[in-house]
């Protein structure tokens, strides 16, 4: 399992937060039963950062809390089936390793919604990886039925590795 985690921020971040990251993502490989060792990049940016991401990439011009870049293609949400057909296409030929793809995360709306929300910034964090983790496996929240779904996913994971409303 390769997570790439880096910091292009001007401040050094709290050493829980690679902590957090790699857990929820693991915990969410695990919860989604992913069968191969995978490979994720995590960009930590400001909200000027996440700013000129979201508008070169979604025409967005506004700062967001998470970007989700996935690199697999799905028919279904965590449908699997199709990449061992291609795998020059998914796999990182050094590493043998399923690519995911990339997230990218505001470090000032992990503390601005924190605050909003009532809890710790470690659960912020922990919210925003496994939502975007749900992303890179295909699942989306743009219907009412698919946000449903991915809701309780998200719930489900951060539930199972402890990172409830309450967590400090």
């Amino acid at each position: 399992m390769n997570i790439c985690i880096d910091n292009e921020t001007d401040r050094e971040l709290p050493d829980y937060y690679e902590e957090i990251i790699e857990d929820v993502i693991l915990g969410s490989l695990e919860y989604l039963e992913c069968p191969y060792d995978c490979e994720v990049s995590v960009l930590i940016t400001d909200n000027d950062g996440i700013h000129g991401i979201n508008l070169d990439e979604r025409g967005i011009d506004s700062p967001t809390d998470v970007l989700s870049f996935p690199l697999l293609d799905f028919d279904a949400p965590n449908d699997l089936s199709y990449i061992e057909k291609y795998p020059q296409d998914y796999f990182n030929p050094e590493t043998e390793e399923l690519v995911l793809g990339d997230i990218v995360i505001s470090a000032d709306k992990v503390i601005s919604q924190a605050e909003e929300y009532g809890h710790s910034d470690k659960r912020e964090l922990a919210f925003l990886v496994a939502h975007s983790m749900l992303h890179l496996f295909g699942y989306d929240h743009m219907e009412e039925d698919e946000r449903i779904v991915m809701e309780e996913k998200q719930r489900e994971i951060l539930t199972k590795k402890g990172y409830t409303r309450d967590y400090e």
